[in-house]
């Protein structure tokens, strides 16, 4: 098996920056294009009563960031979504484990062998290259029980070792768009309450619109934030546990493998 050429390959790291900017670029043209749209606002300037997309445009410069941290944030997890379905294989998970461990017992290596190649993906990679070393060493006399144990988990680790990094590739940017999201949503908070406050120092009757404006840019701004923040934690969150899962069958695999040479006599 060609492990380089077995391996799963995702977004590169060329792409993933490119990605990125792409989604600063588009969020600056939501912004100004779709929420500063002449049509959101009155003769003066100011959003019209209940127009959202209006009082989103006036939060300014952090509204483009954030709409870029939650196109990101969708765009990654589509991809990890895709990455690890591939993963995953063509059929169930538990019940290739299943089959691999009773043609195992049976020393059935070949049928062993083709239900890898059906199955495909991550966790069919790992199998594979166990089962193909056991049926390599198997037949070799010169090689004791503890050599063929340690040349199995040698086999195994390798291949782990190479899929494994694929799984969680991409998943940084996840997490680190859920993190700052938050802080960038606080971000548009404070310059929407010191605008605030601006109205509220004007000699004479406060900017009564001023005031109202920059408290819906603050309250807006924090929304965006946190509800970008949400959804990049809840994505991470279920990429990660399918990537436990994916892992836990790698190791139980390979597990399975290991005790069927160590059940062998030398």
């Amino acid at each position: 098996m060609d492990k380089k050429s077995s391996t799963l390959g995702g977004m590169s790291a060329a792409a993933a920056t490119i990605s990125v900017f792409a989604a600063l670029i588009i969020g600056f043209v939501i912004w100004k294009f779709v929420l500063g749209a002449p049509g959101n606002f009155d003769a003066e300037g100011h959003p019209k009563n209940g127009s959202i997309l209006g009082m989103m445009y006036k939060g300014g410069f952090i509204v483009p960031v954030l709409l870029c941290i939650l196109i990101t944030i969708i765009t990654f997890s589509i991809e990890r979504f895709i990455t690890i379905q591939r993963a995953s294989g063509a059929g169930n998970s538990s019940a290739f484990i299943r089959t691999i461990k009773g043609q195992l017992a049976g020393n059935q290596l070949d049928a062993a062998i083709d239900a890898c190649n059906k199955q495909k993906g991550s966790l069919a990679n790992v199998v594979l290259a166990g089962v193909t070393k056991l049926k390599n060493i198997q037949g070799d006399a010169s090689l004791d029980k503890e050599t063929r144990v340690a040349a199995i988990q040698k086999e195994l680790e390798e291949a782990t070792s190479l899929e494994l990094p694929m799984l969680s590739k991409n998943l940084v940017i996840i997490s680190t768009c859920a993190t700052i999201a938050t802080l960038f949503g606080l971000i548009g908070t404070v310059i929407g309450m010191i605008r605030s406050f601006a109205a509220l120092s004007q000699a004479g009757a406060p900017d009564t619109t001023a005031l109202a404006t920059g408290i819906s840019e603050a309250l807006i701004n924090t929304a965006f934030g946190i509800i970008s923040s949400v959804i990049g934690i809840i994505m991470y969150n279920i990429f990660s546990s399918k990537i436990d899962s994916l892992t836990y069958s790698m190791d139980e695999a390979g597990f399975s493998i290991v005790q069927s040479v160590s059940s062998q006599g030398h």
